[in-house]
């Protein structure tokens, strides 16, 4: 199973590759209008411009899930470490008996594992939406540079769907051409949701009431202000980013919910005494719920051997004990016997 992920990973990598840094695929051909106002606004410039540089964004998109669930793990390790109720087993078997990781690092590589692999799907989600729609931008007329004497644009209503309509640069023109959906929106959200999901359900309200909360919302907040700056600088259409944003959200709920189960697999960190006594009975329940799901089958063998063995030593001790009350029936059966064939005589 981990060979057959591991080629998923890989194929997801190379997919990426492709889209990203190769003219394997190019976008479709979509014709304009002339003149067309939502195409005619002025061009940003190269992406390194925007106010959220690439390289900003994608720093944060790779660094902060590694930081905050590495973090986040190795805190909850270090309270429960002298816990019976972390985790049931002090190694886990990876491969076959030779190889042991401690749980928290299992954890903490499948948790980034998955973010990973949903960032690569989201990415060639949004990739193939670019290269299929071939949308044009809100600046795509500035850089397209169309003759528009010869394309018999005296009426703003004609439609132009020649492919050598533009005399513009090729580079400017195919990057005008990849707006829909946007793809800083779906990253960002797609990092949002997943990380604030994961706050959630590993810290929720056990280090403040609003810890958790706060930290959530700010992620999303900060998500959904990328894809208006994306719209305010005339990169993206409205509906580029809403659409983006939808892709990114579903990815990581879909990986959430059905991949990592909503992070369930260990407990989370311990409520305080206070936050325990004005909790309410319907929160503490699923906490108790997901406890018990959370029990090892090795552990729960044992506890049922264990179980079997006192029930045996329990039927050893009454077996002996009816033996000895049968013992002692006998006895007085002789006394009484003997007692009396000594008073016939």
């Amino acid at each position: 199973m981990l060979y057959f992920q591991v080629v998923i990973l890989a194929a997801a990598v190379m997919l990426v590759y492709y889209c990203e840094f190769t003219d394997t695929f190019s976008p479709a051909q979509q014709g304009f209008a002339c003149r067309d106002p939502a195409l005619t606004r002025p061009d940003p410039g190269p992406e390194q411009l925007s106010r959220i540089q690439p390289v900003i964004l994608y720093s944060v998109v790779g660094g902060l899930p590694v930081v905050l669930i590495s973090g986040v793990e190795l805190v909850i390790f270090l309270i429960h470490h002298n816990s019976n109720n972390l985790y049931d087993q002090d190694k886990v078997v990876v491969m076959g008996d030779c190889c042991y990781v401690n749980p928290m690092v299992r954890r903490t590589f499948r948790f980034l594992g998955v973010y990973v692999f949903g960032l690569f799907a989201t990415d060639i989600l949004v990739n193939a939406g670019q290269l299929v729609t071939g949308s044009p931008a809100p600046y795509f007329l500035s850089v397209c540079q169309p003759n528009y004497t010869a394309l018999g644009c005296q009426d703003v209503a004609h439609f132009v769907s020649q492919s050598d309509a533009c005399t513009g640069d090729a580079d400017d023109i195919t990057r005008a051409r990849k707006t829909f959906p946007s793809k800083e929106a779906a990253l960002s959200l797609y990092t949002a949701v997943y990380l604030a999901m994961y706050v959630m359900s590993c810290i929720g309200t056990s280090g403040g009431r609003l810890t958790g909360p706060l930290l959530s919302l700010s992620l999303v907040s900060l998500a959904v202000l990328t894809g208006i700056n994306r719209v305010a600088e005339y990169r993206n259409h409205w509906s580029d980013t809403i659409v983006g944003q939808v892709i990114g959200g579903a990815v990581a709920v879909f990986l959430v919910a059905f991949v990592v189960q909503y992070f369930k697999e260990r407990p989370g960190i311990p409520r305080s005494p206070s936050d325990a006594g004005t909790a309410n009975t319907d929160e503490a329940s699923p906490r108790m719920n997901h406890t018990m799901e959370t029990c090892d089958k090795d552990t729960a063998a044992r506890e049922k051997h264990r179980i079997q063995e006192v029930v045996r030593q329990k039927k050893l001790e009454l077996d002996q004990e009816k033996f000895q009350l049968q013992h002692l029936k006998v006895q007085h059966t002789c006394l009484c016997l003997n007692k009396c064939v000594n008073g016939q005589q």
